[in-house]
């Protein structure tokens, strides 16, 4: 459905793409002026701009007097007549000069300048005050949640696939039958926020992020700053973010908000909506895709308004309406550097305090946030140093979708939680409520699963961080001062439970549900391995956690230890060393957990791997090709003397995942020693390595 007539005359704009709703609004301040800005209806004296008002126009440009609303029109059928018709139609098609892209540069490079002699390097003084509390909470709850979720995942009958909070983009959907056919209907009576929160902190997480305003650009609180927003728009006069807020605090938990600061598919100034606007940043590719700006730098003008007029205005009254304790933003990409560091500065000077994410802005030459983010959904997760955070969904979708049944179980949450932490990261985990605001029943189940395991082993968690450790043959560990807190997702049959690399003396061990502490036997087998004397029968079929305390400062030596008696042994390329030049890898999603750039010369990923007992192990690779028509090449190992190889047969697709068998090796006992991993006479970039599989012949 398209806007009415009436609303589309009113948001014409000289220098339109033939389609009067789609017209940069410029701003005259910005230092990358629009050609057409001093003639833009928005500009003429006696206009005033409201947004979302019963015209059903994104920005309805109202005239005092007709007298003022027939100058205007004549002003842009006189600029329309003295332009070829070809530049009406593509005005702003053609790619900008280089002078223009060297201002951009410059610009984020005076940025740069800036943040690194002043307000940035200031808020870094105090950042480890400031993040102290995320860093112990390890475990907390993302919320998407918006009119988008009454839709369910479905518009007019049809399915979405992906993000269901996508769903505006994904179908285009015009703004007006966005705003007046699902904003305005939403009205979600059930919403309790209490409810939400006791399940939340119930399952152990110490921290909530909710959406205050995602793609769509709608707020989800009364904005004084923007009027498309819950109270002015939909039929729920309440403020849902203030529930929130309140109930979360009065648990003791801590809160914040996310908030799309590039992408606002109601605002024709921001990036993204290129099926309402004439923008770039968009799917249509009007005006060009990521990096938009270096060919377009016109386009400037109407991002810097949209800046002024709503994303800083909005994120000033979230912090001084709801004082949050987190700002979590997305999709940097979208827009250059400079521009986004001005929102991070803003940000920073109305809250000093607010911990902010790793997605705020992007740039190879320095990091704003305080704290990076993996990609969506991880299923493996990539070592990285310093502090960082997963953000996991209970099923694909981070909106409601009623179609998408993909739930993980309880189990597959846990185990992430512990890794996550094991590596030095927390975990944001997602759920979608239902446009009723409540959750639903799955989610439900999910976080009850959770918490049952964290009533008992949120010790392990809370508080706890990176392992000296390397990934054990049956799970993980978590370091918490001077105790490691032993992750079993396995169960050793022999109930000797060895923890390798170890080469600290340990004082004792204990199981974490046992009240009583009872200590379970230990013996040194050798300088790096500690072996502990368990129960016969696993208490916790999911992730079992022995504390081992020790004396001092809990020190370790690199190496993976193969154990047979536990069946497949995983060594994940992430994990391994890369050596040489030009490695990629994937974001970590399940099939997307690879390492490219094995197939340049002298490049080769290399695990220091040794054996708990000697034997013969079979050794298996895991896989991917870019295409069907990769050209074949060959695989590499070496280990302990001996020299595997596999040739490497194209698959169907990089996400459709084939397993080489590479032969046997023996297992090298005592010091760990190199297993290296190689490619010969493939293309550049063709080969996606996950990992190596060792188990019994």
């Amino acid at each position: 459905m398209s806007p009415p007539a009436a609303a589309r005359s009113r948001c014409s704009v000289p220098g339109n793409r033939s389609r009067s709703p789609k017209a940069p609004l410029a701003n005259l301040s910005s230092p990358f002026p629009d050609r057409f800005a001093k003639n833009c209806p928005a500009n003429t004296p006696g206009l005033s701009r409201s947004v979302g008002n019963a015209f059903g126009c994104h920005v309805t440009c109202r005239f005092n007097r007709r007298r003022t609303q027939m100058k205007a029109l004549a002003l842009a059928l006189f600029i329309a007549a003295a332009m070829p018709v070809s530049g009406v139609a593509h005005a702003q098609d053609e790619p900008s000069d280089e002078p223009g892209a060297a201002k951009v540069a410059a610009a984020d490079v005076e940025a740069e300048r800036k943040a690194k002699t002043g307000w940035w390097a200031e808020a870094g003084k105090t950042r480890d005050q400031r993040i102290q509390w995320w860093r112990d909470a390890r475990f907390g709850a993302f919320i998407h949640w918006g009119v988008y979720s009454d839709l369910a995942g479905e518009w007019q009958g049809k399915p979405t696939s992906g993000y269901a909070e996508h769903i505006m983009r994904k179908w285009k959907i015009p703004l007006a039958t966005y705003r007046n056919e699902v904003a305005a209907k939403f009205n979600p009576t059930a919403y309790d926020a209490n409810a939400w929160v006791a399940q939340m902190k119930a399952a152990g997480m110490r921290y909530i992020v909710i959406t205050a305003k995602h793609h769509d650009g709608f707020a989800m609180w009364p904005s004084k700053a923007n009027r498309y927003n819950i109270r002015d728009i939909s039929g729920f006069k309440r403020d849902p973010m203030q529930e929130l807020v309140d109930a979360a605090r009065k648990a003791g938990l801590h809160i914040g908000f996310y908030y799309s600061h590039v992408w606002d598919w109601e605002d024709p100034g921001a990036p993204g909506n290129d099926w309402d606007y004439d923008n770039p940043g968009g799917d249509n590719k009007l005006h060009g895709g990521v990096g938009w700006w270096k060919t377009y730098p016109q386009f400037l003008a109407n991002t810097d308004r949209y800046i002024d007029n709503k994303a800083i205005p909005q994120l000033k009254e979230l912090i001084a309406r709801y004082h949050p304790d987190i700002l979590w933003f997305d999709t940097p990409r979208d827009m250059p550097f400079f521009q986004s560091a001005r929102i991070v500065e803003a940000v920073r000077a109305a809250a000093p305090d607010v911990v902010i994410n790793g997605r705020a802005t992007t740039s190879s030459a320095m990091f704003l946030g305080d704290y990076r983010s993996t990609s969506d959904r991880p299923a493996e997760i990539r070592p990285t140093e310093g502090d960082w955070e997963a953000i996991p969904t209970t099923n694909e979708s981070y909106g409601y979708h009623k179609g998408d049944h993909s739930f993980k179980t309880p189990e597959h949450f846990i185990q992430l939680l512990a890794k996550a932490v094991a590596k030095g990261g927390n975990l944001l985990l997602n759920v979608g409520p239902r446009g009723d605001g409540t959750l639903d029943a799955p989610d439900v189940a999910i976080l009850q699963g959770i918490a049952k395991w964290m009533a008992v082993n949120g010790d392990s968690i809370h508080g706890a961080g990176r392992t000296p450790l390397e990934r054990q043959p049956w799970g993980d560990s978590t370091l918490k001062g001077n105790t490691l807190y032993l992750h079993a997702f396995r169960w050793p049959a022999d109930r000797k439970l060895v923890v390798s690399g170890l080469t600290s003396e340990a004082k004792r061990a204990y199981l974490l549900s046992d009240a009583r502490k009872t200590a379970l036997p230990l013996k040194r087998l050798n300088p790096a391995q500690l072996q502990i004397t368990v129960p016969a029968a696993m208490p916790d079929k999911i992730d079992t956690v022995v504390v081992l305390e020790s004396a001092g400062p809990v020190a370790a030596q690199t190496g993976r230890t193969i154990d047979l008696e536990y069946g497949e042994n995983q060594l994940l390329a992430f994990d391994a060393q890369a050596e040489g030049k030009g490695f990629r890898y994937g974001d970590g999603k399940t099939a997307r957990y690879y390492v490219d750039g094995l197939e340049q010369p002298g490049n080769r990923l290399v695990w220091q791997v040794n054996g708990q007992a000697a034997g013969q192990a079979r050794l298996r690779l895991r896989y991917s090709t870019a295409a069907p028509t990769a050209t074949a090449g060959n695989f590499l190992v070496e280990y302990n003397g001996k020299t595997l190889t596999a040739p490497i047969a194209p698959t169907k697709s990089a996400t459709d995942l084939a397993t080489v068998e590479l032969g046997r090796i023996a297992l090298a006992t005592g010091k760990p020693v190199p297993l290296t991993l190689k490619i010969d006479g493939a293309q550049k970039d063709s080969v996606h390595v996950f990992e190596l599989l060792v188990d019994r012949p």
